[in-house]
């Protein structure tokens, strides 16, 4: 048996209670946290609250050495990530091999910032569009992909989760500012009138926490205020609904004017 267990978004607590009695009955558990990671507790924590040893994989070990699939020919293996155990891409392709192996799985999910950033913010889960992640940015490599999808949700008047580059193995975690630098800086190589520092955006840093950062205004406001420390994630929200409006306002802190434009 495979397990797809989720840990959720910030701390040991956020586990399930479905999920941590799994883990203390498999042979084995490993966990990987190159996808994302959870800022709120560490591994000796999570060992410690739940009574049983974990193994940290790389990306090599999971997605060419296929470590969690092969131990689960055996025997009862966990495999655990933060947020919900199946957004990552690479999750599911462990899943569909298993499954083509003959290997029993099962699913436990936990939080998502799919759901958690639009929720905290006051922002309607289903008037969002295609989700996009910003890299950061290397010597010839720049993409205007995440641009791209912004307009392409605008054109629909649908928001935006935009997520923001995780280098786990270099201790790196884009930032909401260097997120919004590169929206503007694609911007001004692009010049289609997209993104300005007028527009409305939403900053959510360490959703999970107990205290966690929600913050809605002008890109020119937000570029240089301090979000804290990581995981931070934005919205570009495309049409408002009044109630949607409201929520930035008062959960938020955007500027009251954007209850009076036409949402």
């Amino acid at each position: 048996m495979l397990y797809f267990i989720g840990l959720g978004l910030y701390d040991a607590g956020d586990i399930s209670m479905k999920g941590a009695e799994a883990l203390k009955n498999v042979d084995t558990i490993y966990a990987e946290f190159y996808t994302a990671r959870l800022f709120g507790t560490n591994i000796s924590t999570l060992e410690e609250m739940l009574g049983v040893e974990i193994t940290i994989l790389t990306r090599e070990q999971v997605e060419e050495e296929n470590i969690p699939l092969k131990e689960a020919e055996k025997k009862d293996v966990a495999f655990v990530s933060a947020g919900d155990p199946l957004i990552a891409t690479t999750h599911s392709d462990l899943m569909i091999e298993a499954r083509k192996k003959g290997i029993k799985t099962r699913v436990i999910h936990s939080s998502s910032i799919l759901s958690a950033a639009p929720g905290i913010a006051g922002l309607q889960a289903y008037k969002f569009g295609k989700v996009t992640t910003i890299p950061f940015p290397e010597e010839n490599y720049f993409p205007h992909s995440p641009y791209l999808a912004v307009k392409e949700n605008m054109d629909s008047k649908l928001h935006t989760l935009v997520l923001l580059d995780i280098r786990a193995h270099e201790d790196r975690y884009m930032t909401a500012n260097q997120g919004l630098e590169y929206l503007m800086r694609v911007e001004s190589e692009r010049g289609e009138n997209l993104i300005s520092g007028d527009t409305l955006a939403v900053v959510i840093a360490r959703a999970g926490a107990d205290k966690p950062v929600v913050r809605a205004d002008k890109i020119e406001k937000l570029l240089n205020e301090d979000f804290g420390g990581p995981l931070h994630c934005l919205m570009i929200p495309g049409d408002l609904h009044f109630m949607e409006a409201e929520a930035l306002v008062v959960l938020g802190g955007a500027p009251p004017e954007i209850l009076e434009e036409d949402l």
